[in-house]
């Protein structure tokens, strides 16, 4: 395996300041970069790893959806296991809310010796998204191992990394280690249902000095592999687009389905929802996605000229553009705010013109850009001023993406290197949402790492039979352990 060398680039809030990242790249190519062998599941486990697997087992088996499960318990279980490492009272707390009882939250903390290092959060979700039996192949709600994966709800998003977290303070603890700077865990619950009801929002407004912190490592990014199970890149998240929902609402006075209207409701929002479909919002490239991009052409030899052709000027190539969003559709969104029809509902019987239709458009909209200004294009792609347009829920707080400095990439450089010769570390800016935009903008700088290798599809997220390799999850655990050991050793 050739060995790996460091590469600075330019990549920072603007161009006015920039910070310098560190990027790891292999100097083998990337399909190459790990032999096939390294891509078979482990196939023994350590003392140590059965002891986590345990741990993984129980919190991933805790039922925390929102119509029957509970955080509350989990965060409990959770507690004990940290009590029982030897955690006094007063560094562990479950923070339940009067008025969600199974909403708890767990925070803990392991101090520092030194009171002018800022403390390092270490932040995840333990509540997950529905999940039936009867859809499912396996029970989601019992952790099953097999063909070297680990089958569940959550078993990936996010009671992994969350797991990971518990594991880590015990490891320490067990360990004697004395941080310089102290580490913070906050388990967190309503991630998934965050227009309802949010923990962190919820700490950071009742309960902040639980939060508080320099940084934070968070989910939202992960390992990259190809259909072969080889690694292809290691990335790490700085910033996300704000996840926003709109209800539209048409109506008028309908009438006897013989007597057809000009502008009949469900006809009228189809059109104005094909109108939106075909919109594409505007063409932009941040600092960290135009450095995500310029780093993957070596990985993507079949869209490497497209790649390098996007990022080779201060203004994107539109062409390249065009062909790179029709052949990745995370590529697409990576480039430009997306707002998309998620759901409809309109008329009352069979043998009547509709009175009413709703339908709701769900936008991830670029860092920088605000809700306002998206609900103003929405309604002139619409076209259609009898169309009203109304905000869901609380609007997500919005801001610009974290530096990513190179105090924070050199621990992650430092071990991905000793851990995975060759794989490059890539920023990256989620497209989807977390619990980071509410910390972020809070003036808590939040990354997504998990070091957590995902295969091509997705893994099942939020979807049908969630899995994470065995492999990955073991790996992971080893990562996120090696890091936080270094970032709590660091100076300011």
């Amino acid at each position: 395996m050739a060995r790996a060398r460091l590469i600075t680039a330019a990549v920072g809030q603007d161009r006015h300041r920039a910070v310098a990242v560190i990027l790891l790249v292999g100097l083998t190519a990337l399909a190459v970069a790990m032999p096939a062998g390294q891509a078979r599941a482990q196939t023994s486990v350590r003392p140590d790893q059965t002891a986590f697997r345990d741990l993984y087992r129980e919190l991933v088996e805790t039922n925390t959806t929102a119509s029957e499960g509970s955080c509350t318990l989990a965060a409990q279980r959770m507690a004990a296991r940290l009590t029982a490492a030897g955690y006094p009272a007063g560094d562990v707390e479950v923070i339940v809310p009067g008025d969600q009882p199974r909403y708890g939250s767990l925070v803990a903390t392991l101090p520092g010796t030194d009171p002018a290092a800022a403390p390092m959060l270490l932040m995840a979700h333990i509540d997950v998204v529905e999940a039936r039996r009867e859809d499912w192949t396996r029970d989601p709600f019992t952790l099953i191992e097999e063909d070297g994966y680990f089958y569940a709800r959550g078993a990936s998003d996010d009671k992994a990394q969350a797991s990971v977290w518990v594991d880590t303070l015990v490891r320490l603890k067990q360990e004697g280690f004395q941080p310089r700077r102290a580490i913070k865990l906050a388990l967190a619950c309503g991630e998934e249902t965050s227009d309802d009801w949010n923990g962190i929002s919820w700490m950071l407004e009742h309960r902040p000095e639980t939060l508080q912190a320099g940084f934070a490592l968070n989910e939202g990014a992960g390992g990259q592999l190809d259909e072969a199970g080889r690694r292809l890149a290691l990335n790490v998240q700085a910033g996300e687009k704000v996840y926003q929902d709109f209800t539209l609402v048409l109506t008028n006075p309908g009438g006897h389905s013989s007597r057809p209207r000009q502008d009949n409701a469900i006809a009228a929002m189809g059109a104005a929802l094909g109108r939106l479909g075909d919109h594409d919002f505007a063409l932009e490239l941040n600092p960290v996605t135009r450095a995500y991009f310029a780093a993957i052409a070596a990985s993507a030899p079949d869209h490497a000229a497209d790649l390098r052709a996007l990022t080779a000027t201060d203004t994107p190539d539109t062409a390249a553009a065009a062909r790179l969003s029709a052949a990745n559709p995370i590529w697409n969104a990576s480039m430009r705010t997306t707002c998309i029809p998620t759901l409809i509902d309109g008329g009352h019987a069979p043998n009547a013109q509709p009175q009413r239709v709703t339908a709701n458009v769900n936008c991830r909209i670029l860092p920088g850009h605000t809700i306002a200004e998206t609900q103003a294009e929405i309604a002139r792609v619409l076209d259609n001023a009898a169309i009203g347009i109304t905000t869901v829920g609380e609007p997500s707080p919005t801001g610009t993406a974290p530096p990513l400095t190179a105090d924070i990439l050199e621990p992650i450089t430092q071990v991905a290197a000793r851990m995975w010769p060759g794989v490059p570390v890539i920023p990256t800016m989620s497209t989807g949402a977390t619990d980071g935009r509410f910390t972020n903008a809070a003036g808590i700088p939040t990354y997504g790492v998990t070091g957590m290798f995902t295969d091509p599809d997705g893994n099942g997220v939020h979807g049908l039979n969630e899995r994470l390799r065995v492999r990955s999850l073991y790996e992971g655990r080893d990562f996120l352990f090696a890091i936080v050991k270094l970032y709590a050793m660091q100076g300011d």
